[in-house]
């Protein structure tokens, strides 16, 4: 179903970092760049921002460089971000606060457009401005907003029966933010952000510094 799946998960995660400097550029009126002006604000080589977008067709211009508006506008679309994207979470404690107020969401075309709980004291109230709504109602919600992101913001436990009843809803990509692995079938694609995972990355190297 997936048939970016050959691209390298790293590339699609560069590609992101592309782009932010893309429309950085632009936004300051330079017009062209060159694979050595994107690599030194990214943290790569510039080999390895060629091959990156080699993997997408020929930009550019040799000798002169890329067009910045150009290529930020090819990459996005790469991205999938030639429209925008409503999405749904589900948790409405510190974290699902915390990620519906997250302006960067909307500046790069995402909507968060519902909320979801299962707590009593929550549903009805709001957060940034969205009501929040009974998780029953997820299957309900997701058909009428067209929803096909999900973020997942809730305990271990009840991880699992969220993301059933996200896929049973008709989401087809989730972020899941619980600490904890869950089985979503071919047909979803999933993304775990551990934070503590990433602070263990950042430890595993500082240690040998001390």
């Amino acid at each position: 179903m997936f048939k970016k799946f050959k691209i390298p998960d790293a590339t699609i995660g560069r590609l992101s970092l592309y782009s932010r400097y893309l429309k950085e550029a632009d936004e300051k009126g330079i017009n062209t760049v060159s694979s050595q002006h994107i690599a030194r604000a990214t943290g790569v080589t510039p080999a390895q921002v060629r091959k990156d977008l080699a993997y997408f067709g020929e930009f550019g211009t040799r000798g002169v460089g890329y067009n910045s508006r150009e290529l930020y506008n090819y990459i996005m679309k790469i991205l999938g971000l030639g429209r925008r994207w409503p999405v749904a979470i589900v948790g409405a404690g510190n974290l699902g606060k915390a990620l519906s107020q997250y302006k960067g969401f909307s500046e790069r075309g995402f909507d968060i457009t519902c909320i979801f709980d299962t707590d009593p004291n929550k549903i009805g109230k709001k957060l940034a401005g969205i009501e929040i709504c009974p998780l029953d109602s997820l299957k309900e919600k997701a058909k009428a907003f067209n929803i096909e992101l999900g973020i997942i913001a809730v305990p271990a436990a009840a991880a699992q029966d969220v993301a059933d009843k996200l896929i049973e809803a008709g989401i087809r990509g989730i972020i899941n933010f619980a600490p904890v692995n869950i089985n979503t079938g071919e047909n979803v694609m999933l993304r775990r952000v551990d934070l503590a995972a990433q602070l263990e990355y950042l430890t595993y190297y500082l240690e040998d510094t001390r």
